[in-house]
């Protein structure tokens, strides 16, 4: 029945990505409204998390800010599902400039390992295809409680194209991940996820403390890999939706064995990257849920619900 229902949600997905993109926008948009007229629960996590980052920021600016990342958010969920319901060859000519190419296959060509570092910027499953289109990899991720959610990414994910491993996020997926690694091969991570208590260290991010994987950092310690940080930014304006697709270097510090040095050099990089387009960023995720022992802070949602 599983098996089914997720097929069932796969033809639900592709009827709808089948629409027309400026219809599809109108719908995001619509969402996005609706969300921010019944302080729906995307809303509310994102206003509070733009008051801990940018206590800069006025309510009036606070609120337009707020709309833009609803609205982009929204976009987002409506782009995915045509991206997961379309041949992989087709999304990647929504691509029209990869920024820093060279700096990848560069970094395949080497006999180490490579990481590939993906926050949760503008659209990271395009970024899987393209991945997969230039290489074989391992991508990990964390279950979602449903097995029928489950079924259906993992179908939607087959849909990128070449070989990718999807590898949960559990002490035996760490280790084949690890063993990857050091034959050379690539994987890669969404680096910007708030762990289990116990299994990260604290951390500035926009000047606020927040738990933070060392798995990245204990990987690439161990294996010597290099580590790339990628994502796909949408061009601002295009109609369907078109990317840049960058590549960069990650900071020095992200391999360090110290795990406190290297999960600040990560908060960094990824920091780095969500400044360029806060609207962009996942700003609708409880990032700072848990706060330093002692420090006598609570939950910042805590009141949210």
């Amino acid at each position: 029945m599983t098996g089914f229902a997720a097929a069932l949600l796969y033809a639900l997905a592709w009827s709808v990505a089948r629409l027309p993109w400026p219809l599809l926008r109108l719908l995001a948009d619509g969402v996005a409204r609706l969300s921010i007229a019944l302080d729906g629960r995307e809303a509310r996590v994102a206003g509070r998390n733009l008051e801990l980052v940018r206590p800069d920021l006025d309510p009036a600016a606070r609120e337009a800010l707020v709309r833009e990342i609803l609205r982009t958010t929204s976009r987002q969920a409506f782009e995915t599902l045509r991206l997961w319901t379309r041949p992989a060859a087709r999304n990647l000519a929504d691509i029209v400039e990869v920024r820093g190419e060279a700096l990848f296959d560069a970094a395949l060509r080497e006999p180490r390992g490579l990481i590939v570092a993906a926050p949760h910027m503008g659209n990271w499953e395009l970024l899987n295809q393209w991945l997969a289109a230039k290489t074989p990899l391992a991508i990990l991720y964390r279950p979602p409680e449903s097995a029928i959610g489950e079924g259906f990414l993992r179908r939607v994910r087959a849909n990128a194209g070449g070989h990718v491993e999807q590898v949960r996020a559990e002490a035996a997926g760490v280790r084949s991940l690890l063993k990857r690694l050091q034959k050379g091969g690539v994987v890669g991570i969404l680096p910007d996820q708030q762990p289990k208590a116990g299994d990260g260290e604290f951390a500035p991010f926009f000047g606020k403390q927040a738990l933070t994987m060392t798995l990245l950092g204990r990987l690439a310690a161990r294996s010597g890999a290099r580590v790339l940080f990628a994502w796909c930014e949408r061009v601002p304006g295009s109609s369907p939706p078109r990317f840049i697709l960058h590549v960069e270097a990650a900071p020095e510090g992200i391999g360090d064995a110290d795990p406190q040095r290297a999960v600040a050099a990560l908060n960094a990089g990824v920091e780095a990257i969500a400044r360029r387009d806060f609207a962009q960023y996942q700003w609708t995720y409880k990032r700072y849920t848990l706060r330093p022992a002692g420090s006598g802070e609570e939950n910042p949602y805590l009141d949210l619900y």
